[in-house]
């Protein structure tokens, strides 16, 4: 599939008790084409944009990616790739609304 747009959204809660930091959410590519697919990122831990490493490793697989580059960095592959990159991480949340991805 020819990626041409790539918008993440995550869900963070913060575990006060352990003082731990956890997302969930979903990656959509080719939002509003006809070609659409979401992929699922599962609660994991991960704090800052760790969302968007975690996020970059489920397209390489999901797509089955292969880089002649040592490309590591989701802005960098959008770059060469000219692919339009959004995200947004909602903060505060509770853990039950990560459980829903």
């Amino acid at each position: 599939m020819k990626i041409k747009t790539i918008d993440i959204n995550v869900k963070e809660w913060f575990d006060k008790i352990n003082g731990n930091s956890y997302f969930a959410g979903e990656i959509i590519l080719n939002y509003g084409l006809k070609n659409v697919k979401i992929i699922f990122l599962p609660f994991q831990y991960g704090y800052g944009e760790h969302y968007l490493t975690e996020g970059f490793k489920a397209i390489i697989e999901s797509e089955k990616i292969k880089t002649n580059e040592n490309i590591n960095s989701l802005w960098r592959f959008c770059e060469n790739n000219k692919i339009i990159l959004r995200y947004h991480k909602e903060q505060n949340c509770l853990k039950k609304e990560l459980m829903l991805y």
